[in-house]
């Protein structure tokens, strides 16, 4: 299904083999906290997900775990950032921005955490959402114009 809607959204998306339900456990695991069912369904059928221009829409699940341990681990970032702990993050704009659900409350939407203001706002209203507007929007910044 993920593969099916990212391909007619945008035909040259790339995708990975799957990743296996070991590596999402571990995910979950390393961060104490589930993947959320589409985001998993989404890995078990592709491992990552690139846009235009190679852009990470979806992290490969190793990134998922490692992207998010080093924002909610790095020293430097508790002093110029709001806590990470209740972000998700799995995927990025290629310009600093990233994209996440809300750890706790993963129905309310995608949210993207802008760097260089720490603001953190819904951008979608899902992960289906999420890649239809990242995946047709017109450059990296799709998003700015949310309502």
């Amino acid at each position: 299904m993920w593969i099916e809607l990212a391909a007619e959204l945008f035909p040259a998306a790339e995708f990975s083999p799957p990743t296996d339900a070991a590596a999402i456990d571990a995910v979950e695991r390393g961060l104490g906290q589930p993947v959320p069912a589409d985001l998993r369904d989404l890995l078990a059928e592709t491992d990552g997900l690139r846009g235009e221009w190679g852009l990470d829409v979806i992290w490969p699940a190793a990134r998922i775990l490692a992207g998010n341990q080093e924002f909610r681990t790095f020293g430097e970032f508790a002093e110029l950032y709001a806590p990470f702990d209740g972000l998700l993050f799995f995927g990025d704009n290629g310009g600093g921005d990233q994209f996440a659900y809300l750890a706790d409350a993963p129905a309310e939407g995608v949210f993207v955490w802008e760097h260089e203001t720490d603001t953190r706002r819904k951008v979608a209203d899902d992960l289906a959402d999420y890649l239809t507007r990242v995946l047709t929007g017109d450059g990296d910044d799709w998003y700015v114009t949310y309502d």
